[in-house]
């Protein structure tokens, strides 16, 4: 995992948000490294299977430089806003919520790309708003009930008896395997990351807090121990 990566994914989107932008699709196929140019270094997990085959190695950038694109569905903050914005795996839940959304649901995008710059998978994987819901309270525990009480009309089929209608409306056992099956934030953090991980998961906490209201916008996210004390590290 580059930190430089990780920062500079943070700081384009707060650059947006300064200029009343919200992007509404960030993905890691849309950030993108400026430079093509890589380093092969010995890939130590793959040649320890196989130490007489020299042969494995990893291309790592020789710049973790990025520039964001597809502005398609880019909108200023006052413009009027469709109701499902933002890519399946990376959607807020105040959007799936039908709650209304605005530059955090940017952050939560951030958020889920981070965890999957550093897990190399898709923090929620599926195409079904019930499971989605039920996989971000499995990974960062339940709603705040306020959010639950709130929902529109699209999203009050997901809610019963104040909760989410889970597992009682999967649609299909596979479906609540999929669920069981994930970990808390920090336990997955901790399987990817030696150092720093304390930092790191308070950063993600920050970025994934359920309520955009109370969710790290991307400015403070970049005051965060995580960037500045890695900052401080490099220069020292």
């Amino acid at each position: 995992m580059r930190y430089n990566s990780l920062e500079d994914t943070t700081r384009m989107a707060a650059v947006m948000h300064d200029l009343h932008l919200i992007h509404t699709d960030l993905k890691p196929e849309n950030i993108l490294l400026v430079s093509s140019d890589y380093v092969k270094v010995p890939d130590y997990k793959v040649s320890s299977r196989s130490p007489k085959d020299g042969s494995y190695f990893k291309r790592l950038p020789k710049s973790s430089a990025i520039k964001v694109i597809d502005f398609g569905s880019t909108t200023f903050d006052r413009q009027d806003h469709s109701y499902i914005v933002s890519t399946r795996h990376y959607r807020a839940p105040e959007v799936i919520l039908g709650l209304g959304w605005s530059y955090p649901c940017d952050v939560w995008s951030i958020g889920c790309i981070l965890v999957e710059l550093c897990s190399g998978e898709a923090l929620f994987q599926t195409h079904e708003n019930l499971e989605h819901l039920a996989m971000m309270e499995r990974v960062l525990g339940p709603f705040p009930q306020h959010m639950l009480k709130s929902v529109n009309r699209h999203a009050e089929k997901y809610i019963r008896k104040g909760r989410l209608d889970w597992p009682e409306g999967a649609t299909s056992r596979e479906s609540i395997k999929a669920v069981l099956k994930l970990l808390r934030l920090q336990n997955l953090v901790m399987q990817h990351v030696d150092h720093s991980a304390g930092d790191f998961i308070d950063l993600l906490q920050g970025l994934l807090r359920y309520d955009p209201c109370d969710r790290l916008s991307a400015r403070e996210a970049l005051r965060h121990p995580f960037f500045t004390r890695d900052h401080h590290r490099r220069s020292s």
